[in-house]
């Protein structure tokens, strides 16, 4: 039974950790809910094909973090999971330290961002058992620029009270841009097959380089 828990907790935690990456919490949760009710086991997801994912995805954004995580679906299905997890694709130190934490409750401190703001601001060495009080805190009191310590548990032995920082530079806007174009294209493919000629030259080639979509004489599909 617990070799059963963990398989399930895991398994949830790489799919929630992978949505996360670079996506709001409030645009994840529906999604999450969606995916696990139609993907409820590792399996049932590696046996999948690539375009049904991808097809699922849209909407999140980074669509090669679907094709990521459908790789490491297919990895652990069939070779179980690695001691080391950032062998698995889309899985970087960050990812693999929280899926560590939260999913096997392994002693690692998962450090992101706002972890990494409360650490260097309070100058404490938090234990891994602190790392979800420490996302909360970093995401809704300790702002980098306009940080909330009157509201902050912390502030009275912070050494940094008080003190603002400039916010790191945020992407280009959505409307307009080429990831815009590149989520429209995609979007047209997964209904169905499209003549290339049909299609956004630039953004065909750069999905195709992405392994999101296949070209066979001249028609545009999601992979197989």
């Amino acid at each position: 039974m617990e070799s059963l828990l963990v398989a399930w907790f895991s398994r949830f935690g790489l799919v929630s950790e992978v949505m996360l990456q670079q996506t709001q919490v409030a645009r994840v949760i529906p999604r999450y809910l969606a995916w696990l009710e139609r993907w409820p086991t590792v399996e049932a997801l590696a046996a999948t094909s690539c375009g049904d994912v991808i097809r699922a995805w849209q909407g999140l954004g980074y669509n090669r973090r679907a094709l990521a995580l459908h790789r490491a679906a297919r990895r652990v299905a069939t070779g179980g999971w690695p001691a080391d997890l950032t062998e698995l694709e889309g899985v970087g130190a960050y990812t693999a330290a929280a899926i560590r934490n939260f999913a096997f409750r392994e002693p690692v401190l998962p450090v992101d961002v706002n972890v990494a703001r409360v650490l260097r601001r309070t100058g404490v060495d938090f234990s891994p058992e602190a790392a979800q009080a420490l996302m909360d805190l970093g995401a809704t009191v300790c702002l980098a620029r306009i940080p909330r310590c009157d509201a902050c548990p912390l502030a009275a032995a912070c050494p940094s009270r008080g003190v603002r920082e400039e916010p790191a530079r945020k992407q280009g806007a959505f409307e307009g841009s080429f990831r815009q174009r590149r989520a429209r294209v995609l979007r047209i493919v997964g209904e169905a097959p499209r003549p290339a000629a049909a299609l956004d030259g630039r953004v065909v080639r750069a999905l195709e380089r992405d392994g999101l979509v296949t070209v066979n004489d001249g028609i545009v599909t999601l992979p197989a």
